[in-house]
């Protein structure tokens, strides 16, 4: 395939999209053709300008654009593989309430959410709280200017316009980030890592929506920026090569993913990403310490931590109560965050040790290992001995 050809075709086809047109990802089969081409994309710009629209995915070897569905460049010899970009949504449920006062109007000082207390986080926090303790959250966003947050935010993207911070119209990624690393000093709400750095990835609308395009590109920035930790708090039900393949180059680049499991209630099945082997799956437990009705379960979950009513920062300075395995993820994050400021430890070592140092949900003695909920004493003991 000349490469010239094929991107004056792709300047021209992109420039067909204006009403019929859908993302796409476009694969090179080998990482040579794809630099390649992406070095001739880059001359060839200033000429054909439709081709500034092509977004790179370098970390795996593929472009990302608009292009009609019945695109002429499929029937290309020797062209790279094009397939239609898919949907993926945030997993939370319907909010119960917004709290417009502020946490310390309701205790008289910061409060400590019942999900951070649960899983033992302030017993901890005189040996680890985080500190220095990278983590991409990849989302709809962040208040910047939320009061509990704003000790917590370092530099991020807004994948869905470059030329803006990624703020947040959602709120889903503002509670994530809030249980993961809130501050209240005086005030306010205390996440599980307080002096963790949440990196905020704005991949979702303020719909809680996504292209796979868009978390692939934020997991790409996540790896290009050396962060520790890759929070993703949403799935799809259908297997995607392309997620597939970008989890996995992270995961050995030695990134530590944790995503949540679903909510759908099912028995024996979790959503992708956290289908993926690579990936910590997480499950959502209620104030009880039982599997949440809503939470997707089975020998696909990694751990449980809390995911009903959880109590976090919110848009415009403002707290919220959801309930989801989103939330159970980010509990889950700050831990892992907790332990990595313990010991570097790789991704297979951290979820392996999840894994052993789970308390146990079930009272019936099993001789095959179950999924427990989520303990962070016992997860620093077993970074120490890691």
């Amino acid at each position: 395939m000349d490469i010239a050809t094929f991107l004056q075709l792709l300047h021209e086809e992109i420039g067909l999209t204006k009403h019929s047109g859908k993302k796409h990802i476009i694969h090179f089969a080998k990482a040579k053709d794809y630099y390649a081409c992406k070095s001739e994309l880059k001359r060839m710009k200033s000429t054909f300008h439709h081709l500034a629209k092509v977004r790179y995915l370098d970390i795996i070897h593929a472009f990302s654009c608009m292009l009609r569905p019945d695109t002429k460049l499929r029937g290309l010899t020797g062209a790279p593989i094009i397939e239609a970009d898919t949907k993926i949504t945030v997993h939370q449920m319907a909010s119960s309430k917004i709290i417009t006062k502020r946490a310390s109007t309701l205790s008289g000082s910061h409060t400590i959410p019942w999900g951070i207390d649960q899983v033992g986080a302030p017993e901890v926090w005189n040996k680890s709280v985080g500190q220095n303790i990278r983590i991409g959250v990849i989302d709809t966003g962040i208040d910047y200017n939320h009061p509990d947050l704003r000790n917590s935010i370092s530099r991020g993207i807004n994948l869905l316009n470059r030329s803006m911070l990624p703020f947040d119209d959602n709120g889903h990624g503002t509670h994530i980030a809030g249980t993961i690393a809130a501050t209240g000093r005086h005030s306010g709400i205390v996440g599980v890592a307080p002096r963790a750095i949440i990196h905020p990835v704005k991949a979702f609308d303020n719909s809680g929506s996504a292209y796979v395009s868009d978390i692939i590109a934020g997991i790409d920035w996540c790896v290009h920026n050396d962060l520790d930790i890759i929070n993703m708090s949403f799935g799809m039900k259908s297997y995607n090569r392309s997620l597939e393949q970008a989890v996995m180059n992270a995961y050995y680049r030695g990134k530590i993913i944790i995503a949540s499991s679903g909510n759908d209630g099912k028995k024996k099945t979790v959503d992708y990403p956290a289908r993926f082997p690579q990936v910590v799956s997480v499950g959502a437990t209620t104030r009880l310490g039982k599997i949440a009705p809503f939470s997707n379960r089975g020998k696909q979950i990694d751990i449980y931590a809390p995911g009903e009513r959880v109590y976090s920062s919110w848009l415009h300075g403002k707290y919220n109560e959801l309930s989801g395995t989103s939330m159970a993820t980010a509990h889950v994050s700050g831990v892992v965050a907790l332990m990595l400021s313990i010991k570097p430890m790789s991704p297979l070592q951290i979820k392996s040790a999840l894994r052993r140092c789970a308390i146990g949900l079930s009272k019936r003695q099993s001789t095959r290992w179950q999924p427990g909920h989520l303990n962070a004493r016992r997860a620093i003991r077993a970074a120490r001995q890691s």
